[in-house]
């Protein structure tokens, strides 16, 4: 079609115009949009069988529905997780590739001497999902049945008990170092491959003591196989209520979780991370999927896109100073 000049002149005008008007909108032409058809890898940086990875097979059917496509889960484990989490952060910006990363995410950088990505620029928080309360047990044959009676235990015997966890550099690890340091007790470490060897060595009485997961220690409660000491949260856990928490057992300052967040790569438009969000949001929402989550001991966040990046940030900061404490190192 031929056009005028003054023709012509008014078309590339209008077309510049809309171009100025969909950037300063933040309008992405070629990102994909939830509900297009288009499958979401959520790549969960763990072995099959994890928490994290349970969390996100109860996730992924009720959140397909919400984004109107379908969610495929797929661990990449090994290395602390950053395999998986570098394809995330190599991932398209399109929102088909989410993560659901842990706490492992801001302590890698203090464990390992390198890693191939910025723990904080290399990703776009979408969601803090929840946290993850852990518990400080003993062994039945320690003669502690409370945090003062254990500390009061610990500085009597200097160097005669242990406490386990699933590896140096863990959630397990930092959560009982942390313990040691705010009650200025120095049992000695024995890390292990992975929480179930440990778990076995704490039934046995090889390790006396240590920090598991709230779905793992429940049935051992229940049997009398372990002696739950304090839980450690700032709040108590609503399927343990009678279990104190650490800040109220004498040691006000201390506050440890675990946590699973939903990140993409960055540089996501804020307008497809805010409706991944609230989509996100609404299957936390849903009753079945907080019963099943409950089940996983996971207390629901769902936080805010603009409050998840500055959790990340106080959390990194926070692990960092542990890990110099324990002294964990891994390469």
């Amino acid at each position: 079609m031929f056009f005028s000049w003054p023709a012509r002149t008014a078309r590339m005008r209008l077309i510049l115009c809309s171009t100025v008007l969909s950037t300063a909108l933040g309008v992405a032409p070629a990102a994909a949009q939830p509900g297009d058809g288009k499958a979401v890898r959520m790549i969960v940086p763990t072995q099959p069988g994890s928490q994290a990875d349970a969390v996100a097979r109860v996730l992924s059917q009720s959140l397909g529905k919400n984004l109107g496509q379908s969610v495929v889960v797929e661990n990449i484990a090994g290395a602390g997780g950053i395999p998986g989490t570098q394809q995330i952060v190599r991932g398209a910006r399109d929102g088909s590739t989410l993560g659901l990363i842990s706490s492992n995410h801001v302590i890698n950088p203090f464990v390992y001497k390198s890693i191939p990505f910025d723990s904080i620029k290399d990703i776009t928080p979408i969601t803090i999902v929840g946290t993850l309360p852990l518990v400080l047990v003993v062994n039945p044959a320690v003669p502690a049945s409370n945090t003062a009676e254990l500390v009061a235990l610990l500085k009597a015997s200097p160097g005669e008990f242990n406490y386990g966890s699933s590896g140096n550099g863990t959630v397990l690890h930092l959560a009982a170092q942390l313990f040691a340091s705010e009650a200025r007790v120095k049992p000695r470490h024995v890390p292990y491959k992975g929480a179930g060897n440990y778990t076995t060595d704490l039934l046995s009485g090889q390790v006396q003591m240590g920090f598991l997961t709230v779905p793992a220690v429940l049935p051992l409660l229940k049997a009398g196989k372990l002696k739950a000491i304090a839980v450690s949260t700032q709040q108590r856990v609503p399927t343990l209520p009678d279990i104190p928490t650490l800040a109220e057992s004498g040691l006000p300052r201390y506050s440890f979780d675990a946590w699973l967040a939903v990140v993409g790569p960055a540089g996501m438009e804020p307008a497809l991370v805010s409706d991944l969000y609230s989509r996100i949001r609404t299957t936390l929402q849903e009753r079945d999927i907080q019963e099943k989550l409950g089940a996983q001991g996971l207390v629901i966040m769902a936080s805010t896109p603009e409050e998840a990046g500055p959790f990340l940030r106080r959390e990194l900061d926070k692990h960092g100073r542990i890990v110099q404490q324990a002294g964990a190192t891994l390469n």
